[in-house]
């Protein structure tokens, strides 16, 4: 009674999802008992579908579709009921960001097909961390998946398998970067390789094997030692929590062979090695796993011009070599060949004396000078000073030739430096010691003009030797401002020898020196007290520079011009001429002192220091002179 008084308190109405109890199963349909007033039906394929067990008397649950039928049938839907309640449980999961089972039913273009209660697509992206190429594998298993998009309007739900494989893997990975310490020894699968390494799955965490941290020898691909695949045990090197990078090691799990190198290959000792690989540069030997040595090119030999390894050396030959030096913190080891041998430079000092000739064969020219062979490895160089005591050779090329045999004489050895300096024109006498006496100081002599410079002129005395005749030099009585107003190239001149400087190879000479000096002339034939006659050449603040004759000037100061208490005042103008006496001959400094006071008067005090003054401030100036004209 209290049952059938609840049911009736019940309100029934289309969409609405109720329990009701089978009363009835029939061929095509099953009989439900809702509690409403009438029974209804369901098509006996909505539970065969679905895969239900039905028995008189179970609870199924129905979806409302229609209170009545034409018949006053209730009209029922256990499928639809079954799906609503999927939908509303897939809703949920999705807004609360859980995750839904369901089993793969079919693949399709782009994806699989999963039943979840509903059917919802599953993006060949997200099935799996990579993309997979066949998808037939997938279908018929059941996997957990998280709904990320869902569309109630459409019908339409999108899942994804990748992102809760991606969340596992990222707690694993927490897990493994918080319990993981360099120096762990952890094992791994290779996951790929690359040209710089391998990378190696750490039960879900990624590290990076680098290809230098895989063994100590030389290894060119990771492929040498590594396969796709292959399960090994590494070391932890560097843990970095913050970017989730980790750096693993192969060959730390085996001892440094560099440790104690030194006490193994001690400098200057011998050691016997292969030669792995050959650079212009170089030749890398292989003294024993993981530790190589370099043979530079120039530690090949100590005769031969070796222009690249390969001319002496091949890859895989077994050859003997000299430790030079090492390296450790860098891990490098110099190695030498040529050192198995003795070098001809420890010789040479003694084979080679400063003084001695020598004969070599010209190997090469350079700017500068010419490389003789003296024997195999040992050369020596001729300057190009060194080529001719009278010629300028402006190129060795001028003189010699590749392949010529010379004689010479030595300079200078240097072992260390391996230089030896040679000499050509030394094996014949030094002409400039001969023009001593050939050319004698004050002795005159004819050349020809080679070349003119704004300090002098070049003549040519004889072959290779030229003299200098220094502007100075030229003339008593011209200020030279070129000395192309007296000389022009090619000229026949006539000179008196000066200066013979052998060692420095220079030869002063003199043009004017065959003239008679004007200002002795001058000063043989002038007294002081004398009255002459001169034209103003200039005026400056001090007096008036005076041409007496050509090529000597004197000086009136400006005290020298009138008394302070004559009426008539003189003025001095450029060009004009004018009478005055000599009150100074300095023949030592070549000086005229002039005055036109004293023309005046013969008593007068002259100061000459305060005139010689004139070159600094003097006591008294042209201009304190003009002003007292015009008081």
């Amino acid at each position: 009674m209290e049952e059938a008084m609840a049911q009736s308190q019940i309100s029934f109405a289309p969409g609405q999802i109720v329990k009701g109890t089978v009363i009835e199963i029939r061929q095509k349909e099953v009989m439900i008992d809702i509690g409403y007033k009438s029974e209804g039906s369901v098509p006996v394929n909505e539970f065969e579908d679905h895969g239900e067990a039905l028995q008189l008397g179970g609870e199924v649950d129905v979806l409302i579709l229609q209170l009545e039928d034409r018949d006053g049938m209730v009209v029922l839907s256990h499928e639809q009921a079954i799906f609503k309640q999927n939908w509303d449980n897939i809703k949920t999961i999705c807004e609360e960001g859980g995750c839904i089972r369901g089993r793969v039913k079919a693949a399709v273009k782009g994806g699989l097909i999963v039943n979840i209660g509903v059917e919802a697509f599953l993006p060949s992206s997200q099935i799996d961390i990579t993309t997979p190429h066949d998808l037939e594998p997938y279908v018929g298993q059941t996997y957990d998946f998280k709904v990320m998009k869902l569309n109630l309007e459409r019908q339409n739900i999108v899942l994804s398998r990748r992102e809760l494989i991606e969340e596992e893997r990222s707690a694993k990975r927490a897990k493994l970067l918080d319990d993981m310490m360099p120096g762990d020894i952890r094992k791994g699968t290779v996951k790929n390789l690359t040209d710089f390494g391998a990378f190696i799955d750490l039960n879900g965490l990624d590290g990076l094997l680098h290809i230098t941290d895989m063994s100590w020898g030389r290894i060119t691909h990771p492929s040498q030692m590594l396969a796709t695949g292959q399960e090994l045990e590494v070391v932890v090197l560097d843990v970095n929590k913050e970017s989730e990078r980790v750096s693993l090691g192969l060959k730390q799990k085996e001892a440094n062979p560099w440790d104690k190198i030194e006490e193994k290959y001690p400098i200057g000792g011998k050691v016997a090695g292969k030669v792995v690989n050959l650079m212009p540069y170089g030749a890398f030997v292989e003294l024993e796993p993981g530790v190589e040595g370099l043979v530079h090119v120039s530690e090949l030999s100590w005769t031969k011009r070796i222009n690249k390894p390969s001319e002496v050396l091949k890859a895989g030959e077994d050859i003997e070599a000299v430790v030079l030096g090492i390296n450790q913190d860098e891990q490098k080891i110099s190695l030498g060949i040529r050192q198995l041998d003795t070098n001809p430079w420890d010789l040479a000092e003694e084979k080679y004396k400063v003084g001695a000739k020598v004969s070599g064969k010209i190997r090469n020219l350079t700017s500068y000078g010419a490389f003789i062979e003296l024997e195999p490895g040992v050369e020596g160089l001729i300057h190009v000073s060194e080529m001719s005591w009278s010629k300028r050779v402006k190129h060795p090329s001028k003189l010699l030739a590749v392949g010529d045999d010379v004689e010479s004489m030595v300079l200078g050895v240097d072992p260390q430096a391996r230089r030896i300096s040679l000499g050509l024109k030394q094996i014949e006498a030094n002409p400039w010691h001969q023009l001593v006496e050939t050319y004698p100081i004050g002795s005159k002599l004819t050349g020809k003009v080679r070349n003119l410079t704004e300090f002098g002129a070049f003549v040519e005395v004889e072959e290779g030797i030229d003299g200098l005749i220094h502007i100075s030099d030229m003339s008593w009585s011209k200020r030279l401002k070129h000395p192309s107003e007296v000389l022009k190239k090619g000229d026949e001149v006539e000179a008196m020898v000066l200066n013979v400087d052998p060692d420095n190879q220079r030869l002063s000479l003199g043009l004017k020196q065959l003239a008679t000096d004007i200002w002795d002339e001058f000063f043989e034939n002038h007294k002081v007290g004398s009255v002459i006659e001169g034209k103003v050449v200039r005026i400056t603040n001090f007096g008036a520079f005076v041409e007496l004759v050509e090529g000597i000037e004197g000086l009136i100061h400006v005290s020298e011009f009138d008394d302070e208490g004559s009426r008539e005042k003189v003025e001095l103008k450029v060009d004009e001429m004018t009478s005055m006496k000599i009150i100074k001959l300095s023949p030592s400094e070549r000086k005229i002192g002039l005055s036109i006071r004293a023309l005046k008067s013969d008593d007068y005090d002259t100061d000459w220091e305060t005139i010689d003054a004139a070159s600094g401030t003097p006591a008294v100036t042209l201009g304190d002179h003009f002003k007292k004209q015009t008081e």
